[in-house]
């Protein structure tokens, strides 16, 4: 393997860029044997016993079980040690903090849900986050001291000039200007903090439907309508952190909001986001419209439309879906427009449950409306995409730090 820009191709550089080849190679495949580490990487045989004797000396890989199914003895096979490192991740919304820790192969190994009361809460925000994540760290079994590093998802974004966080207003407690010195005082191990709907674009773009894709598109629909915005592999966050709150984005058929940052809504999320859907189901004669969290209600209402007859455009539940879909396409054909982007990924309980008949319904609709066309999946990371978005992102620093031999 050869040596990096501007970095000496000394033994110990090259052997260390061979350990993190193999290590990367372990956590894609699984167990590998040495012969089939050694075929991978391009290295010898007696290179490959090296590298692997260096990696278990330094407790990055555990000789496991031994091949099957061929004559003779089976092979030793090595997997990386899922305890040389942990991370953890942590998901925010208005109604609760959502914590888990994953073993440095991704295995999430510890899960807290803490639900929070909502504007009157008398629980300090660093509380919840602390209370949160040491719940999480309990189930896993660890203590605060094993786990290498945290990333916090909130709605929102945390303005980096001023450190505030700004676009969500509907998140109570989390407006201090001295919150994040407070948390980083308060936590044992080092914080970051991501956009939620920025981290259920990571997850997608690791695990998920934008593996692959260098330029695509998030758009997530759940407790607020928001897009992630991935350029050239790169999530892009914009001067204020403020990139992709399309929400606030005016569009046709949606009154113009003035001042939404104080009112709390704008044109894209007043006309397709969750709280409008259980309107326009009554509008169109749907029934019954199920009570429940905006979130919950807009689902139940997708999902059902989504098994109507789409031959049948007299039935109210596909009128729904139909109009659903118009609203949809309508904001996402500026962001398309703009962006030209490869990929749209429709993420959230309020695009999901509507699965392949929406999708369909919104690439019809946006091929309409906007001269780019890109391709529309549905997301296929729908278990708490946020909470995993934090877990891979933390992860990937964790990984970076741990498994560099070079040190």
């Amino acid at each position: 393997m050869a040596g990096t820009a501007g970095t000496p191709g000394t033994p110990r550089v090259l052997r260390a860029m061979n350990d993190r080849a193999a290590l990367d190679l372990l956590l894609e495949h699984g167990p590998l044997s040495r012969t089939r580490i050694g075929k991978l990487t391009g290295l010898s045989k007696p290179t490959a016993s090296q590298l692997l004797a260096r990696l278990e000396a330094a407790g990055l890989v555990l000789a496991g079980g031994t091949t099957e199914g061929r004559p003779g003895p089976g092979a030793q096979l090595y997997e990386v040690n899922p305890a040389a490192a942990y991370a953890a991740g942590i998901d925010v919304t208005p109604g609760r903090v959502l914590a888990a820790v994953a073993d440095v192969t991704g295995r999430t190994v510890g899960r807290h849900e803490l639900p929070t009361p909502g504007r009157r809460a008398t629980v300090p925000v660093v509380q919840q986050v602390t209370d949160a994540l040491d719940g999480a760290v309990k189930a896993a079994g660890l203590g605060g001291d094993d786990v290498h590093r945290v990333v916090i998802g909130t709605p929102g974004a945390f303005d980096p000039g001023t450190g505030r966080l700004r676009y969500a207003s509907h998140l109570p407690g989390w407006h201090s200007p001295t919150l994040l010195d407070e948390l980083a005082a308060a936590l044992p191990m080092p914080v970051e903090y991501e956009n939620d709907v920025n981290l259920a674009a990571v997850a997608e773009q690791r695990l998920g439907a934008a593996r692959g894709h260098e330029d695509f598109v998030l758009l997530w629909n759940q407790e607020g309508l928001g897009a992630a915005l991935v350029l050239g592999g790169r999530l892009h966050r914009g001067w204020t952190g403020g990139a992709g709150e399309v929400g606030f984005l005016p569009v046709p058929g949606a009154p113009l909001v003035r001042k939404v940052s104080r009112t709390g809504s704008g044109g894209f999320q007043e006309l397709a986001g969750s709280q409008a859907l259980p309107g326009l189901a009554r509008e169109l004669g749907v029934t019954p419209v199920p009570s429940g969290s905006y979130p919950e209600v807009a689902a139940t209402l997708v999902a059902r439309a989504s098994l109507a007859d789409g031959d049948n455009d007299n039935d109210p539940h596909r009128r729904m879906l139909r109009t659903y879909a118009t609203r949809l396409a309508t904001g996402l054909a500026s962001l398309v427009s703009v962006l030209d982007p490869e990929l749209v990924v429709l993420s959230g309980t309020s695009l999901t449950a509507g699965g392949e008949a929406l999708r369909a319904l919104v690439q019809d609709e946006l091929e309409e409306l906007a001269a780019s066309r890109p391709r529309l999946v549905v997301g296929d990371v729908t278990e708490h995409p946020v909470l995993r978005g934090a877990l891979e992102s933390a992860l990937a620093t964790t990984r970076d730090e741990v498994f560099d031999t070079s040190r």
